[in-house]
């Protein structure tokens, strides 16, 4: 079953690598979506794929890479907007 959820990661998430940990480990589990900063200092995601995947990812996300502290993570379930790969997306 394919979902989709939107993601906002807070902590220590800006300038440690978080944006092309969560890239590369989604389009290695062949998830769709995106994700990129936002001015507040969060880091906002969108996770559409299989559902094991998509909460595989979320825990990932829980995890960061290892200069990250992760504080919390919001997340939503929303509809597949149709988006055809994984991508960084520029800050808003």
């Amino acid at each position: 079953m394919i979902v989709a959820y939107h993601l906002t990661v807070t902590g220590r998430v800006q300038g440690v690598g978080f944006r092309a940990f969560v890239s590369w480990h989604a389009q290695s589990r062949g998830l769709r979506g995106w994700v990129r900063n936002r001015r507040d200092g969060s880091v906002e995601a969108l996770l559409i794929g299989e559902t094991d995947a998509v909460v595989t990812m979320i825990e990932e996300c829980g995890r960061g890479p290892a200069s990250a502290r992760v504080d919390g993570i919001e997340k939503t379930p929303v509809s597949d907007d149709g988006t055809r790969d994984f991508t960084e997306r520029p800050t808003v």
